[in-house]
Parts: structure tokens; C-alpha cells; sequence
């Protein structure tokens, strides 16, 4: 009987030495060249679902494009003066009698024998044009009533039928005369390319040969 107790006694003792060799046995180690990932957390309701999540890669800045180089400002051109002359236009010295204050420059002719035909253009009325030239060239011989029309000649310069096509004058014209109907005129109508400008009054001078 006490033999059995023993026996059964040592039985035991072994169950028991086993069981706590069992649960003191370390887990398994992987195999060579694995690692053992560790689980990942779930989200907590309102957190971030990406916490517990390997960090993003950053994301590269855009590639930047280089500048462009710097363009010089243009200076713009210079817009010649609105009263400036244009080249070639006649002056007093050139024509050998004065023009009267604010006429425009048309244009010029060759009146033939070396003579040239210059129209300047005003829209001063006609008496105020007769009156400056009678007090520079003196007299005047009246050429047509309707429409008024007066010639000067040039002080010093004689006509000369064999040499002269036509004797070296200043004459102004009335392209205002409102005539029969009495109605005022629109003035000489010029046209500069694609402008049309109107002049009550037109100067024509015709200068001595050679001039």
C-alpha cells in the first residue's frame, strides 16, 4: 500500500515538473533571414486612422524651372512735336518773303524755267491774310472780285516773260466767299494719305528762278 502512494506520488510530481517546463518554454524562434513583424494597432474611434501607420514619405518640392532672363525695357520713339516742321519745308529765308504767322505747308510745284508754286494753308479769314502781306510787301493788285483773289509782288524781282513762267508773287484766295447764294463755303479741302483737312484761306507763292 505505501508503495502504491509512493509510486502515484512520483507520477504526479512529474505531471506537474512537466506543466511548468512547458510554460516556461520561450516561444520559437523564427528561421534565419526572417524578422518578426509586430502587430499593428487598430485606430481608436476618433483618432487618426493613420497612427500606428509607417510615416509617409515626404513629397518632393516641385521641380523649379529656371528663370527667365530679364528683358531690357524699350524705350519707346520719340513722337516728333505737332508744330515741329517737316524736313524740306520752306521758311522765309528760303522763299525770300515772310509767311504769314500759322499758315500750314501743303505742298509745292514746279511752275516751269526753274521757278517752283508753294500753297500754304490758314483758316484765318481772308481780309486779316491780305492785311499782314499789304503791310509787308506794299500794294497789291486785286485779280478777282468773287472770289476774292490778291497778288503781290515780290519787292526787288521783276517779271520777265523770256525768262519767267510766271511773275514772282504772293497771292491769297477767299475760300470762305459765300458767293450768289450766300452761303459760307467749307474752305479748301487738302488731303494728306487717309486726313482731309479744310482751309479757309490759301497762300500761293511762287518764287524768282533758281530760288
Amino acid at each position: 500500500m505505501i508503495r502504491r502512494t509512493l509510486i502515484a506520488m512520483l507520477v504526479g510530481g512529474l505531471v506537474v515538473a512537466t506543466d511548468l517546463t512547458a510554460s516556461q518554454t520561450p516561444p520559437p524562434t523564427p528561421p534565419p533571414g526572417q524578422t518578426q513583424t509586430p502587430p499593428v494597432p487598430k485606430p481608436f474611434p476618433g483618432s487618426n486612422p493613420n497612427s500606428g501607420q509607417p510615416p509617409a514619405k515626404p513629397t518632393p518640392p516641385p521641380a523649379q524651372t529656371p528663370d527667365k532672363p530679364a528683358v531690357p525695357p524699350q524705350t519707346p520713339p520719340v513722337q516728333p512735336a505737332a508744330n515741329a516742321a517737316p524736313a524740306g519745308t520752306p521758311n522765309d529765308a528760303s522763299l525770300g518773303v515772310k509767311i504769314f504767322p500759322g499758315a500750314t505747308f501743303l505742298e509745292s510745284f514746279d511752275a516751269g524755267r526753274g521757278q517752283r508754286l508753294y500753297l500754304f494753308g490758314t483758316n484765318a479769314p481772308y481780309l486779316d491774310v491780305v492785311t499782314f502781306y499789304k503791310r509787308e510787301l506794299r500794294g497789291g493788285v486785286e485779280l478777282f472780285r468773287a472770289p476774292p483773289m490778291l497778288q503781290f509782288e515780290l519787292p526787288g524781282v521783276k517779271f520777265q516773260k523770256e525768262t519767267m513762267a510766271y511773275p514772282p508773287s504772293v497771292t491769297v484766295k477767299d475760300y470762305s466767299w459765300s458767293g450768289v447764294s450766300g452761303e459760307l463755303k467749307e474752305g479748301y479741302v487738302f488731303v494728306d494719305g487717309t486726313t482731309a483737312k479744310r482751309f479757309l484761306t490759301i497762300i500761293q507763292i511762287v518764287t524768282p528762278p533758281g530760288k
